[in-house]
């Protein structure tokens, strides 16, 4: 089994690449779904999160505001740190078991570990080989603000509370430059998705 992580920056377009690299018969664990599922209403992870920020951080239905949790967290380091502490180690664990899942059902599988903070949770000691999805950051904030309708101030906090999208790409074995068409990401991610199967 091949394990490959995919990062890059918020809004840079990883999900469009796992995309491209589900289409060609990757596995795909998306960190995102995984963190979405951890904190589900009563879930280990969700009571902590509301022992800790407080209860007004809910949805009338009980799930977490995301919007309210992220405006704390991307203006507080210490409380984003916090957040990372209660949520990762249940990432982690999450990743394992269905790692596991996959190699006893497919012991030949390429795997796509699509992790935004792959280098900052140094989760890359697990992957062997990383791909980075780049943009510059002009193209990052303006396509944030576009996507979750948020001020540029927002933005910058939110790109600023990841790692360098530039430092990411100088320790990356390949990078996807995806300023240009979705039909040249498509074309790049397929070429790098046959030359990782091969090798």
């Amino acid at each position: 089994m091949k394990i490959v992580g995919l990062t890059g920056g918020i809004a840079s377009g990883k999900s469009t690449v796992a995309g491209v690299f589900a289409e060609l018969g990757a596995y795909i664990i998306d960190a995102d779904k995984v963190a979405h599922e951890i904190v589900e209403p009563n879930n280990p992870a969700w009571r902590d999160v509301i022992s800790f920020f407080g209860e007004e951080i809910l949805n009338a239905d009980k799930t977490i505001n995301r919007e309210r949790l992220g405006e704390i967290v991307f203006n507080n380091a210490d409380l984003l740190d916090k957040l990372n502490k209660i949520t990762h180690p249940r990432i982690m664990e999450k990743f394992k078991d269905e790692l596991q899942a996959i190699r006893e059902n497919n012991p030949n599988a390429i795997v796509i570990m699509e992790v935004p903070l792959l280098y900052e949770t140094h989760l890359e000691r697990m992957c062997d080989l990383v791909v980075v999805v780049w943009v510059d950051r002009e193209t990052q904030k303006d396509r944030l603000m576009r996507r979750d309708s948020i001020s540029g101030d927002s933005a910058v906090k939110r790109i600023d509370s990841q790692m360098d999208l530039d430092e990411k790409a100088k320790i990356a074995d390949y990078v996807i430059d995806n300023r240009k068409t979705i039909e040249e990401t498509i074309k790049i991610a397929t070429n790098y998705y046959n030359e990782i199967k091969e090798d």
